[in-house]
């Protein structure tokens, strides 16, 4: 028992370590975070130095990433949105799927390929990874562009389309077709997902709120976590994919004022085990037999993702996408996805393809995944250098494409961040509210202010709530303690943000300047002056003579908090220079 409890934590050390030590080099070299992972699970592998060898077992550790990054897609895109992508999941998804399988499936056949084999292996490349793609799309925009858009639309479909295409090898393979022994039949499975939705909708804020009410943060992580692993088997367990599971919780979480504060607590472990994901992809490439079939594997390599970012390139124009859109697209999804590890491991198993045959496809799946962020930074290099738009495509747009407007981040609403959104909402100025009082959030919302439960001092829920593109952030929180941990935070993973913060009195003003904020307002000292103003006009002194009093002692007051703004200005200047 000791040394099998040794053995594993001598790999998860040999993990971390990769981890903070490869994926670092690789930022610093600008190859990203990807091909760290890929390059550390090489290392690791039975290939490399032969650190960890059960690679299948870590992999299905590694595929609650794929679960968890999916969670947190859904809980982005709100119903509406993708209601309006639907022509694009049916159009270019359904299109690319069949399109790119029939290609592949003829080359089988001149290749000598058995039918039932080439079948299998035209659907199964035509699969593209979701868990590459996605993460490759959050360094460009994430799906708020219209590349986005199209790219997710087709891995929507791909997801879609597991439950037949298992069915397909199950019946090639001479079973009975069914994927699952639960028997479900295909409309019961649907009716099952109608009433999880309807139920979630109704169900989930009520829930949530009690998990709240009980003001322990680490029950409600468990019960994210929890909603996310529980739909995921609910979907496994009637024949759906775990990864479409999860994107369901999403979308019944999309409109939760909680939404902020559960992708918050959900991104910690989509990020450690999306990059487990990546490594375990890193420890499957067999070298020996890429080194033996050296020219073969290159050539298949080369020549699916050639094929797949031509079917990609020509449907997304014929949708009338851009050629620079339509570019990127084709460049992000023409690699192979993670499902044809399970499929072409299940063909071979039941006989369909031969064990030699097997490992020369799972190794080609493996090199489109290695070769894809060189290939996506290479076309984005080409398209920004020698791409140049006319007027006219410089005026094209989409049905499907949402232009993000800049927002501001109010933190916090009790008596001041409540007047605050009621002027924001008066001037029609996009806002998103946080607030960590579950009372409060209820009570703002049915008043119709755009208000979110979670923990605003949480860099987490900043990230969730789009501080990356606001335009600016308001502190307005009733507790000045939770300033302190909150400004250099924000400070340090948006240094170019303005922040406007609320404060106590001068010298809170100047402690919240000299800790990164852009402007402070001393409450108690525009209650005096507004007071004093009143009072020196029931005195019938002249208004010019009490503007000029009051004006005089506010500039006196805050002599100190203008000197750290200058300073706080000059170090920026610095900064971006």
């Amino acid at each position: 028992m000791v040394e099998a409890g040794t053995g594993y934590l001598i790999d998860i050390l040999a993990l971390l370590l990769a981890t903070v030590v490869i994926v670092p080099t690789f930022h610093a070299l600008r190859l990203g975070a990807i091909l760290g992972y890929l390059a550390a699970g090489a290392i690791l592998g039975p290939w490399g130095l032969a650190l960890i060898n059960e690679v299948e077992e870590i992999r299905h550790l590694g595929e609650f990433g794929v679960i968890f990054l999916l969670f947190v897609l859904g809980i982005e895109l709100k119903p509406d949105k993708l209601w309006q992508m639907r022509k694009m999941v049916l159009g270019l998804g359904l299109g690319q799927l069949l399109i790119t399988a029939g290609i592949l499936y003829g080359i089988a056949i001149l290749m000598g390929i058995s039918q039932q084999a080439a079948i299998i292996i035209g659907f199964g490349l035509a699969l593209s990874s979701t868990a590459f793609c996605l993460q490759l799309l959050s360094e460009r925009g994430g799906i708020s562009t219209l590349m986005g858009r199209m790219s997710f639309s087709v891995l929507l479909l791909q997801d879609l389309a597991v439950v037949p295409l298992l069915a397909l090898v199950s019946m090639l393979a001479g079973g009975d077709a069914e994927t699952v022994d639960s028997g479900f039949s295909l409309l019961t499975s649907v009716l099952i997902i109608i009433a999880l939705l309807v139920a979630g909708h109704y169900l989930l804020n009520p829930i949530l709120g009690k998990i709240v009410a009980s003001e322990d943060p680490d029950v409600f992580v468990a019960m994210a976590v929890l909603l996310v692993l529980g739909m995921a088997w609910i979907m496994e367990t009637i024949g759906f994919s775990m990864a479409m599971g999860a994107f369901l919780a999403g979308l019944m979480l999309a409109e939760s004022h909680y939404r902020h504060q559960i992708e918050a607590d959900i991104l910690p472990f989509r990020g450690i085990l999306l990059g487990l994901f990546f490594m375990t992809v890193g420890m499957g490439i067999d070298f020996n037999l890429l080194w033996d079939r050296l020219g073969l594997i290159l050539l298949l390599t080369v020549g699916l993702m050639l094929i797949k970012g031509a079917v990609v390139y020509g449907l997304a124009r014929m949708l009338g996408a851009r050629h620079d859109i339509s570019a990127q697209a084709a460049a992000l999804l023409c690699q192979s996805g993670e499902f044809g590890f399970v499929m072409f491991g299940f063909a071979t198993l039941s006989g369909v393809l031969s064990l030699e045959l097997g490992a020369v496809l799972i190794l080609v799946i493996a090199l489109t995944m290695v070769l894809t962020p060189f290939v996506v930074k290479t076309m984005n290099w080409f398209l920004e250098n020698f791409y140049i738009l006319s007027p006219q495509q410089e005026d094209m747009t989409s049905e499907f494409y949402e232009e993000s407007k800049e927002h501001i981040i109010l933190a916090g609403f009790g008596r001041v961040g409540a007047r605050i959104g009621a002027i924001l909402n008066a001037a029609n100025v996009p806002y998103i509210a946080i607030d960590i009082s579950q009372e409060r959030v209820k009570e703002a919302r049915a008043q119709g202010f755009a208000v979110f439960y979670g923990d605003a001092s949480n860099v987490k829920v900043l990230q969730a709530a789009g501080a990356a593109k606001a335009k600016m952030m308001v502190i307005a929180l009733d507790n000045p303690s939770h300033f302190d941990r909150m400004l250099p935070l924000v400070r340090q993973h948006y240094p170019y943000l303005p922040i406007h913060a609320r404060a106590k009195d001068r010298k809170h003003c100047a402690d919240l300047i000299t800790q990164g904020a852009s402007t402070t307002i001393s409450e108690t000292l525009e209650t005096s002056l507004r007071l004093s103003e009143e009072i020196l006009r029931g005195s019938d002194v002249e208004q010019e003579r009490i503007d000029n009093v009051l004006n005089d002692f506010r500039n006196d007051y805050y002599s100190d908090v203008v000197q750290k703004v200058t300073e706080n200005k000059v170090v920026m200047g610095e900064l971006r220079h």
